[in-house]
This record gives structure tokens, C-alpha cells and sequence, in this order.
């Protein structure tokens, strides 16, 4: 995806002339980053939009043990930085790591602001944004507190396989690399129940593979559990 055509499908971006997008364009700079590199780390002043170009970003956070906890994955075209941390000029809550080769759109704070300043449009557009940011945050927030771990996993893999998912004869290929403990981590759960419920989504045929090659066999299915649609387990085949 390139830097012009992300420029035009962000809806934060939608209201911009094409002069001020224009603007956005030169100012934008373009980094690329290995897996494992961090983009930005916890604490470091949010002076930056960033935007995936290409590749997969996860957003981690350390818990008061000083364990790693991956709060959200970023596909391309994904806007992030904290973004309320960027707008106040405050710092990063949490840190942004690549997970393979990715390649960043990185825009300047104040650039960014400047424009905003003469588009009443996309500032009422950046609320909106955040409140979306906000309302994300509450339900998971909330999946986290009531939410039965199955239907959590499920409600993961829902959204992975509609924002990543190949088509293959076998089902939607995630093209995305998720260890049990990035999958726990992103749940609210032990690596001991993920894997569990990962060992019935096989038994069942929802969900194969490894943490490298993830297939989803019935989306169907699983749409289902996560909608409390079905019984907390999947019943056997007849």
C-alpha cells in the first residue's frame, strides 16, 4: 500500500484538499524495521502518527511483574502511536514492536496539527476516531470482565481472519505469526486455558496449525461462539 493511496482511504484523512494531503505526503517520512525492532517504547514522548505501510506491529505493554503483555496487533493501514498521546504531546503508554519486516509511516505531530487547525472537518473527524478508540477499549475492557474464555478466543480470531485472512482450499490462512502466549495476552488469558481451547477449536476443526501457519476452517462457526450463539463448547460432529 502506498504512502498516497493510505493518505486517501484513512478517514481521518478524508476531509483534507488536496493541497493540504499534498502537504501531509511530503512531510511523511517512510522507515522500515526488522522483526523484533521497536518503533516506539514505552515512555518516549509521542511526537509521531505512525501508520502501517507494510508488515504486522504489536502494542505491548509491561505488567508490574515485568511481564510483556500485547495489548493489540496493527495490520497495514492501521493508524497508531497512542494516538491521545499524541494529540496532548504527553508520552507512549506502551511500546510498538514489529513482528516481521514492516515498513512505517511516520507523520510529525505538529505538521499534523497545523493542518487540523484549518480543517474543522477533520478535527470533528479525529473525535470521532477517538471515540471509536474509546468505545474499543470499554468492550474489551468489558469481554475481559464478563466474557467466557471461549468466546474471547473465538471473538480474536473472528477479527484476525477478516483483517488477515488468505483464502486457501482449506479455509483463511492467517498471515499473521501468534505464539499461545500472544494469544492469552491478547485474550486476558493463562497460556494454560489458551492452549486448551486451542486443543477443541483442532478437535472441532475450527482452527489448525502452528503459531507460524494458523488456518480457520469454519469462520461460520466461530462468528457463532463469539456472538454466544452456541453452547460454550463445541459439540461433536455427527
Amino acid at each position: 500500500m502506498s504512502l498516497r493511496s493510505i493518505l486517501r482511504t484513512l478517514p481521518l484523512f478524508h476531509h483534507l484538499n488536496e493541497s493540504d494531503r499534498l502537504e501531509l505526503e511530503q512531510q511523511a517520512v517512510e522507515t522500515p524495521y526488522q522483526k523484533g525492532d521497536f518503533i516506539f517504547r514505552e515512555g518516549d514522548t509521542a511526537e509521531w502518527f505512525h501508520i502501517v505501510q507494510e508488515g504486522i506491529v504489536k502494542c505491548v505493554k509491561s505488567s508490574p511483574e515485568g511481564r510483556e503483555i500485547t495489548l493489540k496487533v496493527l495490520m497495514p493501514g492501521d493508524l497508531f502511536c497512542c494516538e491521545a498521546s499524541a494529540f496532548s504531546g504527553t508520552c507512549h503508554p506502551g511500546c510498538a514492536q514489529a513482528m516481521g519486516q514492516t515498513k512505517i509511516i511516520r507523520i510529525n505531530r505538529q505538521a499534523f496539527l497545523n493542518i487540523i487547525q484549518k480543517n474543522p472537518e477533520t478535527a470533528l473527524a479525529i473525535i470521532g476516531y477517538l471515540g471509536d478508540r474509546l468505545r474499543e477499549a470499554q468492550e474489551q475492557s468489558k469481554a475481559f470482565a464478563l466474557d467466557r474464555a471461549e468466546k474471547r478466543l473465538a471473538a480474536l480470531f473472528v477479527n484476525l481472519a477478516v483483517k488477515t485472512g488468505q483464502t486457501e482450499s482449506e479455509g483463511l490462512r492467517l498471515t499473521i505469526h501468534l505464539t499461545r502466549q500472544d494469544l492469552a495476552d491478547m485474550t486476558g488469558l493463562t497460556v494454560e486455558t489458551t492452549s486448551r481451547i486451542m486443543s477443541r477449536f483442532n478437535k472441532h476443526h475450527l482452527i489448525t496449525g502452528t503459531a507460524r501457519r494458523l488456518t480457520v476452517h469454519d469462520l461460520a462457526r466461530l462468528q457463532s461462539l463469539a456472538s454466544d450463539q452456541e453452547p460454550s463448547r463445541p459439540s461433536a460432529a455427527h
